[in-house]
């Protein structure tokens, strides 16, 4: 299996698979590579895709190896300078967004756009940022993540989808095929990732990703609240919102073929503008 050695010694697990340009995907909190699995099926008849396990996560949880948004730019870097990486669209869901976000002043020059799905550029709401969850939220998972890890994960999982938005069978598939199929993380390394979502706030650098960015969000999602993205749209100065009714926290896993027809409808713009 393809292992990146970065730049701490923490080795980072990826997996690559079919020709073009390079399509980056990063999963979200407590999840894998394996989240992606729809998508990297669908695009790599005409992409290059290239799926990591976030540092802490998968396959890239190990002794010593936790999860921080710092971690994730330096390994980016050496995943995109391993692989000789340019012109990519680099595509990050909800905490895999923020690492995304956070490395584009590190790869400006090699990426050709960004798709950004629920994602939030600071996830806990302050007084001057009404668009996130209360503080409290956070908390009270880790404290659950602590206490009884197989419950935090599995409510989670379960709030990510809106009421009636699976049937019994879709429920099934991503159980077995999604979760299943990859590795949880540690209680600890899942843990040190929801305090650095908690403190991460990267709203003073989006006037400057001047990228073509498409921005993806479930109208029901109640993990990450729509009105971040908004605030997205309204601060990122190439950014375009679709915004998907009933949906919740992972259209990419419950909406398939809607979230990949939107991706590749804004990969032919990309090469349209090449």
């Amino acid at each position: 299996m393809p292992i990146l050695n970065a730049p701490d010694g923490a080795e980072i697990y990826y997996e690559e698979c079919g020709a073009g340009r390079p399509l980056v995907l990063l999963h979200g909190w407590a999840g894998s590579g394996r989240f992606w699995r729809w998508q990297t099926e669908a695009f790599a008849t005409g992409c290059r895709v290239i799926v990591p396990d976030l540092r802490g996560h998968g396959r890239s949880a190990g002794d010593g190896v936790t999860f921080t948004i710092d971690g994730c730019i330096a390994d980016l870097v050496a995943l995109f300078d391993e692989l000789e990486l340019t012109d990519a669209l680099l595509v990050g869901w909800s905490l895999g967004g923020q690492a995304a976000l956070a490395a584009v002043p590190r790869l400006r020059d090699r990426l050709a756009g960004l798709v950004l799905v629920a994602c939030p550029p600071k996830y806990s709401a302050s007084a001057d940022y009404p668009h996130g969850l209360p503080p409290n939220e956070v908390k009270g998972l880790s404290l659950l993540m602590r206490r009884d890890p197989d419950r935090a994960l599995g409510e989670f999982f379960r709030r990510m989808f809106a009421p009636g938005e699976l049937d019994e069978a879709q429920y099934q598939r991503i159980v077995h095929e999604i979760v299943m199929a990859g590795r949880k993380p540690t209680p600890e390394a899942a843990r040190a990732a929801l305090a650095e979502l908690d403190r991460t706030d990267l709203r003073d650098i989006l006037p400057a990703i001047d990228l073509p960015t498409l921005l993806i969000h479930g109208t029901a999602d109640t993990i990450c609240l729509p009105a971040a993205s908004r605030y997205l749209m309204e601060r990122m100065p190439a950014a375009v919102l679709e915004i998907l009714p009933r949906l919740g926290h992972a259209p990419q896993l419950s909406r398939p073929a809607q979230f990949n027809a939107l991706v590749a409808g804004f990969l032919e713009g990309l090469h349209a503008a090449d």
